[in-house]
């Protein structure tokens, strides 16, 4: 395969997730010259309480607000795998495709929506994240996985670490301090979803959300993740 590899991967189940998850820690990595990838799991056709959009054309402003947002906060590629919002399964289908973009891109790091979330969670992030964390280990690090990836060219990858998003368990932090108002300008480029929140109410809120994830660390704003490193 003749693709570039990537630094980081964020599989991000439907268009604006990754930016309220990862999109100020996408920022400082893009500025310290990482490659990042987005893969977007479902197209996004059910998410909007305008009973006058049709799911198509939902799909299509969704698409165009993922791209706006990925060209701010400096994301090298964005990866649209369409499949219908809210249809998400475990399926071997689903790993196989995930699989295939971890050994073309072979990024260190992945992130994605933590799975293990107790109670209301939305049920495309419980699946995205556990499908992508077995993609990870073990499936694109075993060579008899999938042996006509093999075929294809497509060699076992070994992810060195894994960060995942909304985790009720949170290990790690990242300093947003310096990119917290690219993050706010990406999810502003998701108007379907955000157009009703006055401005000034979004980033007041978010604000205050950033600041809690960073009490005890000695920088003010940060994301939170669950982090496991893959030593096997």
């Amino acid at each position: 395969m003749t693709t570039k590899p990537a630094q980081v991967m964020v599989v991000t189940p439907h268009p604006d997730d990754a930016e309220y998850g990862v999109a100020g820690t996408v920022a400082r990595w893009a500025k310290d010259g990482k490659d990042t990838i987005y893969v977007v799991c479902t197209n996004g056709d059910k998410g909007t309480s305008d009973a006058n959009v049709k799911p198509e054309e939902l799909a299509k402003m969704r698409q165009q607000e993922q791209l706006a947002a990925a060209k701010l906060l400096g994301v090298r590629d964005v990866i649209f795998l369409g499949r219908p919002d809210q249809s998400l399964e475990d399926t071997p289908e689903f790993r196989k495709e995930l699989v295939r973009l971890i050994r073309t891109y072979r990024p260190e790091t992945v992130v994605t929506a933590d799975p293990y979330r107790r109670y209301i969670w939305h049920r495309d992030h419980r699946i995205t994240g556990r499908v992508t964390l077995d993609a990870v280990f073990p499936y694109a690090r075993d060579h008899l996985s999938y042996p006509d990836l093999l075929e294809e060219g497509l060699q076992p990858h070994k992810v060195r670490e894994v960060l995942l998003w909304a985790s009720e368990d949170p290990n790690y932090r990242s300093d947003i301090t310096d990119t917290f108002d690219i993050k706010v300008a990406a999810l502003r480029c998701h108007r379907s979803q955000i157009g009703r929140i006055p401005s000034s109410e979004l980033e007041k809120w978010l604000r205050k959300r950033h600041e809690e994830m960073a009490d005890g660390e000695d920088f003010e704003l940060a994301e939170a993740f669950h982090r496991e490193e893959i030593l096997w």
